[in-house]
């Protein structure tokens, strides 16, 4: 296998808030690829510059780093411009789905089902967002991930001081319908007509508080993988999850981020074009679901790695 791929970059750790999750995705993803024989490497983009990378002469990457400057677009333009194939979706796409404001813009121009939104830039717009939803409402920045910069607001003097905080990760803050029911998250693989839903995964978390100490830390989080939902059902969040994923012009792999109200409705939060890895995470679980295991889902997604511009070479003069 490592003729096939030949040498392969994992690229960690990076630069944004989520970069202690990145080094665990990366590890246990160059111990997967390494078990299939692959001869794959480790490079962290928060440490070496492009120039590094550059010299390093990878034959593809893996994409294993989380938020910004690793998922969000910036890296993959590089890789674009250094003409190295990688692992997930293109330039577009990543930066679409990490700003969740013009991923809820998308959907719904789709028309596809999402909660009710109000942009922030102000803290009177927190009123205004108040006055329209209502609560409890959730306050988000929408270009972090693993929950990082989120809020559930319940009563109206944590207002102020949930636009505070969140601030301090982002500029524009989104406020949202909070959404009373079960979270679901779908991992989709593979890109236009061959998309494809893996099983639904419902989260059940202390209190419904899937925060980032529940996500990578403690074990009080539970998973049902596959959900318990009626096949219809299933086949419809799965639908839904695909049509989210295509309309962003994702490919490879990501995950789908989905509330199921008591009318048994589902609405989409978000769409992560460069999941966990780590032992916690969800992409994994609902592969191992299908029977296929962590290593041979990395290799998997490693297999579909490309640039997605086509290269036009300027004629001579």
């Amino acid at each position: 296998m490592k003729n096939v791929f030949g040498k392969v970059g994992v690229l960690y750790g990076g630069q944004s808030a989520e970069r202690v999750v990145s080094l665990q995705s990366g590890e246990g993803v160059l111990s997967a690829l390494r078990s299939k024989g692959i001869d794959a490497h480790l490079f962290d983009t928060g440490l070496h510059g492009l120039a590094e990378l550059a010299a390093q002469n990878f034959d593809r990457v893996f994409i294993a780093l989380h938020g910004r400057y690793g998922e969000d677009g910036a890296l993959q333009g590089a890789l674009e411009l250094l003409g190295i194939p990688y692992t997930g979706s293109g330039v577009m796409a990543s930066s679409l789905a990490m700003n969740k404001i013009m991923t809820k813009r998308i959907w719904l121009e789709q028309g596809l089902p999402t909660p009710k939104y109000k942009v922030v830039h102000h803290l009177q717009d927190m009123d205004a967002a108040h006055a329209e939803m209502g609560l409890p409402m959730i306050l988000k920045a929408p270009h972090e991930g693993s929950t990082l910069g989120l809020f559930k607001i319940t009563k109206p003097e944590e207002l102020s001081g949930a636009f505070e905080q969140c601030s301090g990760f982002d500029n524009e803050l989104l406020a949202e319908q909070f959404i009373t029911g079960r979270e679901l998250t779908v991992p989709v693989m593979g890109k236009d007509e061959t998309a494809r839903a893996l099983p639904v995964i419902e989260i059940m978390a202390p209190d419904g508080n899937y925060d980032f100490e529940h996500k990578y830390i403690s074990n009080d989080t539970q998973y049902e993988c596959p959900a318990r939902l009626s096949p219809e059902l299933t086949g419809q969040i799965q639908a839904l999850a695909v049509q989210a994923y295509r309309a962003i012009a994702c490919e490879g792999w990501a995950r789908v981020d989905i509330m199921l109200d008591a009318q048994d409705q589902p609405w989409l939060l978000e769409v992560n074009t460069s999941p966990g890895m780590t032992s916690h995470s969800l992409v994994p679980m609902g592969a191992k679901a299908e029977g296929l295991s962590y290593a041979d889902l990395c290799v998997s997604i490693l297999s579909q790695a490309s640039c997605k511009i086509r290269r036009h070479m300027p004629e001579k003069v």
